[in-house]
């Protein structure tokens, strides 16, 4: 899955693609270099940051999806916890919608997704992104994540989401700890028991950053390790921004399980 931030203010790559014109350019870039899946967002979700209009996220994403969906048959993700948002962004061509809150900032979220039988992204969340890193506390967070999918899972089906098209991600950097982040990691395939796949997103977060000692443009080699051993663990999607390299981890990792 490649990220495409269309925001001014995302923690890694804000402001690059916010012209519509320079955001289908890497869109149609990362699916020459092989990705399976594009990710879009128009709200930064990164810790401490505020929320945006519907209008303006509307604004800013509703162009790009049309403008990939009119020349590739890409599967296309909306990274949005908005019902009205999500409706639209299908209407315009995703196929998935991923939310951060795991279907819980808005009341109309999963009558939304059921309605339009897309696929859905339930990630777990502690907190908003304004105050989810204000001193995060697990016991056990693996547990945690397992009670909270549990229970977002039959509250999904109970809207009407079908089962098959649930995705869970345990949500790295969401309300998390550094030793968190890596607990979650080791532990992936303690959430295969719901037979569901798993996404994960490292990208160049800020726990690599701690443990390797790197600024923000420098953890690369961290992502991809992250990667490697997620991948191993048992993720079947990865959410990245640098798809290229990406896939050339993926492809040994798999060759290394199937050999």
């Amino acid at each position: 899955m490649g990220i495409l931030n269309v925001t001014p203010d995302s923690f890694y790559d804000g402001g690059k693609y916010i012209k519509v014109e320079d955001a289908l350019t890497r869109a149609f870039e990362m699916i020459k270099e092989g990705v399976d899946i594009i990710d879009v967002g128009g709200e930064s979700t990164r810790p401490f940051s505020e929320p945006v209009s519907v209008d303006e996220e509307l604004k800013r994403v509703i162009p790009v999806i049309e403008g990939i969906r009119s020349k590739s048959d890409i599967p296309i993700s909306i990274d949005t916890y908005r019902a009205e948002v999500a409706k639209k962004a299908i209407y315009a061509g995703a196929n998935i919608v991923n939310d951060i809150s795991g279907l819980t900032f808005d009341a109309h979220m999963a009558e939304t997704v059921a309605k339009f039988n897309a696929y859905a992204v339930i990630m777990h969340i502690k907190g908003t992104p304004r105050d989810m890193q204000l001193n995060p506390y697990y016991n056990d967070v693996i547990e945690e994540i397992n009670e909270y999918f549990k229970e977002r899972i039959d509250f999904a089906t109970a809207c009407g989401i079908k089962r098959e098209k649930i995705i869970l991600d345990p949500g790295i950097g969401f309300g998390k700890r550094v030793e968190d982040n890596l607990k979650i990691i080791k532990g992936l395939k303690r959430f295969k028991a719901f037979g569901l796949p798993l996404l994960i997103g490292t990208s160049m977060k800020s726990f690599i950053g701690h443990v390797t000692g790197s600024e923000i443009h420098e953890r690369t080699e961290g992502t991809l390790a992250s990667i490697a051993i997620s991948v191993w663990n048992g993720a079947n999607i990865v959410r990245v921004h640098d798809v290229k390299k990406t896939l050339k981890v993926v492809k040994l990792v798999d060759a290394v399980m199937k050999s």
